[in-house]
């Protein structure tokens, strides 16, 4: 009975369950299909019920609420966070846990989506969309369209080739959408695209009108090294760094920017080639045709210095005018002087004006001019004959160098160094440093040079001899060095050679073997000429006359 009674019961509670389980089903698919449900990857719209230091509350419409990072509300350009309680807000459905009726949102991602659904309507449309360049990659560049990452090719930047897409970086630009590809994050985009289609329209009828001397607004599309590409409404120009300012640029970016719109003036045209030369300088005053009456001749006027070169100094007198001080013209004194080592760049100076070539814009300038010339005092103090002291400066093959002012140094030549001893062997009794007293043999201020001697400190003994001796005359002589083919012997300080077959008759007269170095000997002079500096002697000559 018990068991009958159980089955019964069983039977009829599996009834009552199967009756509620299709009467819940059909309620939860009527559901459904009747209300708004969220969809796994669709956007949805929110209604904020909280805000706090660390989250967004979101009320979805399910049974309990979805959590966003507070992060991800704060605006793009302000970084402020922009939601407050009640707000409805579209939100991105990342994954839904039915059993807990839990889902995770994102506020960036339904951004995200909101920018590709933009990014469509304007391809479809053929319009144009905003976009910041901010990285180069392998073939083209990065581009952040509305927080959205895109592709920009390098052939689209512009209709010419760009070596240096600096100046298009970082700034708003306007790119039509080429490829958008939801599925696989995908977005292409071209600047080029905007740029050719903006010029064709106006292309013809500019094209018409171009002329040389014409005047027209351009905008600055490209900066190279060499110059700048403008865009003049259909046709592109070059305008050339010599072209830019009458003064000297270093670069055209120190005058132009991308974007910037400036008058220019046509300087040639080609209609075979359609290549247009612009001018920015030539629509300004040329400061050179005032040159003559602002810097005449003679004339000291400031300046600074704007370049170093090799061979001198520019300098800037005027915005667009500027001169050079040649190396020689740099100092009285330092003749082999880098100009750096001179004047340096940026530095005001005064300089003289020396010559004026305005054909080819030219002024030459002296910075030495405008100081006092150390000749001019040197000549005043000084004459040939005087006996003068100095430090020696510097030694060469030749001679020695001797600083005779701070600014002024004279030369010693090897052959001004002795009477006795030859020049090379006198040099290697001094060194850099040494004071030395030297006679003033010549001064020449043009050359701006100044001969001294040293041996002339002392009277000439070769010229005493030829004075006060004659050929033929038997002198004593000091024999000062013996060798075996000669001996050296001293008259009046002017040494002289003898040689072996001089010293004798016989051969064993012409021993020299028989000579000693201190020993006082008769010999005769047989050659004596004070013009040539000749002087000869001979003992076999002396025994002959015996």
């Amino acid at each position: 009975m018990s068991d009958f009674s159980s089955k019964q019961d069983f039977a009829v509670s599996q009834d009552v369950l199967n009756k509620a389980f299709d009467i819940d089903f059909a309620k939860r698919l009527e559901d459904t299909f009747t209300n708004e449900h969220p969809v796994v990857g669709s956007v949805v719209k929110g209604i904020v019920v909280k805000v706090d230091g660390e989250a967004v509350t979101l009320d979805i419409g399910l049974k309990s609420e979805g959590r966003i990072p507070l992060k991800e509300f704060e605006d793009f350009e302000t970084s402020e966070v922009n939601v407050k309680v009640g707000d409805t807000v579209d939100v991105f459905v990342e994954s839904l846990d039915d059993r807990h009726s839990e889902a995770r949102l994102s506020r960036e991602k339904a951004r995200r989506e909101e920018v590709l659904t933009t990014l469509e309507n304007a391809h479809k449309a053929n319009e144009t969309v905003k976009g910041v360049i901010f990285g180069k990659v392998k073939g083209g560049f990065m581009v952040d369209v509305t927080g959205v990452l895109g592709f920009l090719p390098g052939s689209q930047l512009d209709a010419k080739p760009i070596t240096d897409a600096t100046p298009f970086m970082y700034i708003p630009l306007e790119f039509q959408v080429v490829k958008l590809d939801r599925k696989r994050n995908n977005l292409i985009v071209s600047r080029r695209a905007v740029t050719d289609e903006g010029s064709m329209g106006n292309r013809d009828e500019i094209m018409a009108d171009m002329k040389e001397g014409k005047v027209l607004k351009g905008t600055v599309k490209n900066i190279t090294d060499y110059g700048a590409f403008l865009d003049l409404g259909g046709i592109d120009g070059l305008l050339h760094i010599t072209d830019i300012a009458w003064h000297r640029i270093g670069h055209p970016s120190e005058v132009l920017s991308v974007g910037q719109t400036v008058d220019v003036i046509v300087t040639r045209f080609d209609e075979k080639t359609q290549r247009v030369s612009l001018g920015l300088k030539q629509l300004r005053d040329d400061p050179w045709t005032k040159v003559d009456n602002t810097y005449p001749i003679g004339a000291r006027v400031e300046g600074k210095i704007t370049n170093l070169t090799d061979y001198g100094a520019f300098v800037e007198l005027a915005p667009g005018v500027e001169g050079l001080i040649h190396v020689t013209e740099m100092s009285w004194t330092r003749k082999n002087v880098h100009p750096s080592k001179v004047v340096s760049t940026g530095q005001t100076v005064t300089v003289q004006v020396l010559e004026i070539d305005r054909e080819k814009r030219r002024i030459s300038l002296g910075l030495k001019q405008t100081q006092d010339n150390p000749w001019d005092a040197f000549t005043k103090s000084q004459n040939v004959g005087d006996k003068v002291e100095g430090t020696i400066r510097s030694l060469t093959d030749f001679g020695l160098f001797v600083a005779l002012t701070e600014e002024i140094d004279g030369l010693v030549h090897v052959s001004d160094l002795s009477w006795d001893i030859s020049g090379e062997e006198a040099l290697q009794s001094y060194k850099k440093g040494d004071k030395v007293e030297a006679v003033i043999l010549a001064i020449d201020p043009a050359k701006e040079r100044v001969a001294l001697g040293i041996k002339q400190l002392a009277g000439d003994p070769f010229a005493h001899i030829a004075d006060t001796r004659a050929k033929g005359d038997v002198v004593k002589v000091t024999v000062v060095d013996v060798d075996s083919d000669s001996i050296t012997v001293s008259l009046d300080g002017v040494e002289v050679s003898i040689r072996a077959r001089d010293l004798g008759i016989d051969k064993a007269e012409q021993d020299t073997n028989r000579y000693k170095e201190g020993q006082t000997i008769d010999a005769k002079i047989t050659v004596l000429s004070k013009k040539d500096r000749k002087l000869s002697l001979s003992i076999r000559a002396l025994l002959q006359d015996e």
